[in-house]
């Protein structure tokens, strides 16, 4: 073995962060492999590597024993004694049996294993960086497209963008930059794997990270998210801080802040609302844009009862169901909504102890049509 090769591995600890001893250890048992394959021996061998000189030799190990009974493993004792004269049954002889033509095959040998254990290096380093980097958000490069996946550069790596995890209002083509959010990292043979979506609620919390200080700074907190992707989403904010206003902090001086996600989105609709521990208020604020009238709460069942307007029963409705779809994912109860008319009919509306508590219900809608159902 080379000089260098050592210096090789000195330069590879320093810049890949491979430790030169694992390399060695690593080069010595492939080394041992490579002379029993190749010279077709199965005694005992260790290989010396002297790391001064480069030089290497290999020694063959044999048992001292009274019988011998395979040559290449034993040594019969007298045999042994002509080498030391004080070797005992049961020690252990060494021999050197380096092949002349060893050192070509040691060359290849080592190369093989240099270069396998820095590819297992990198792929290790390429995962602690990104199994850190779980749950949050990346901007890549769209490098190709097939019927199962996007294949997202991420710059040291590929991430896999699955079909069902792409905005359905969205069409990507190659070198088109966009943010994805970090889903799952697995190890696998062939490497880390990284999968991404776009769909994933955690990717508007984390623009919201990004566009708003007082979210990133810890001020104001996105309490949940509700998101039907590529069409409408709804998230709860609050702050400890009663100066601070946590809808008008995402939504930014003239909208700017919550328009920046709406764009990045592709025009995904965005409502935020004001988080309450107090269930009325907070299913209230969730069924934004629409007024709310009464929202009587089952808590053993966790589910409310919601009275609006007749003439904003669809909006409160949402299309399709949306809005109080949403709203129930948002706020984590049951809703059923009523209108003012079929409430009175069921006489649950107006209730003698109504609690009036919607007078500084927040919402905030931006969008430019009203729902139809």
């Amino acid at each position: 073995m080379s000089s260098e090769l050592l210096d090789a591995l000195t330069i590879l600890e320093r810049e890949k962060g491979i430790s030169r001893d694992v390399l060695i250890d690593a080069i010595e048992a492939a080394l041992v492999s490579a002379y029993r394959r190749n010279f077709n021996q199965a005694q005992n061998v260790r290989i010396d590597l002297n790391l001064q000189s480069g030089s290497m030799r290999v020694f063959a190990r044999k048992e001292v024993v009274d019988e011998v009974f395979d040559p290449r493993l034993e040594i019969s004792i007298a045999d042994a004694r002509n080498i030391n004269p004080n070797y005992v049954v049961e020690d252990v002889v060494e021999m050197e049996v380096t092949p002349k033509d060893f050192g070509r095959i040691a060359a290849q040998t080592a190369k093989q294993v240099v270069t396998q254990r820095v590819r297992e290096a990198e792929r290790g380093i390429i995962y602690s960086e990104f199994i850190d980097r779980e749950e949050d958000i990346m901007t890549g490069i769209v490098q190709r497209l097939d019927s199962k996946f996007i294949y997202v550069s991420l710059g040291k790596i590929e991430a896999l963008l699955p079909v069902n995890e792409q905005m359905p209002n969205e069409r990507y083509k190659p070198h088109d930059r966009i943010k994805v959010f970090i889903t799952k990292v697995e190890k696998t043979t062939k490497g880390p794997q990284i999968f991404v979506s776009r769909t994933h609620p955690g990717l508007l919390k984390r623009l919201f990270e990004i566009e708003v200080p007082e979210i990133y700074d810890g001020t104001v907190e996105i309490k949940s998210v509700a998101r039907e992707a590529g069409d409408r989403s709804k998230i709860s904010v609050h702050s400890d801080n009663n100066e601070v206003d946590p809808v008008g902090s995402c939504v930014g001086p003239k909208g700017t802040r919550v328009q920046a996600v709406v764009n990045e989105l592709k025009g995904e609709k965005i409502d935020i609302v004001k988080w309450s521990d107090n269930p009325v208020i907070f299913v209230a604020n969730s069924l934004s844009p629409s007024k709310v009238l009464d929202v009587m709460v089952n808590e053993s069942e966790k589910a409310t009862t919601v009275v609006v307007p007749d003439y904003q029963l669809s909006l409160a409705i949402g299309k399709r169901g949306q809005n109080a779809r949403l709203a129930a994912k948002l706020t984590g109860w049951k809703i059923d909504i009523k209108s003012e008319t079929e409430a009175r009919e069921l006489g649950i509306y107006p209730r003698e102890e109504m609690i009036r508590l919607f007078d500084d219900q927040v919402d905030v809608d931006f969008n430019e049509e009203e729902e139809k159902e």
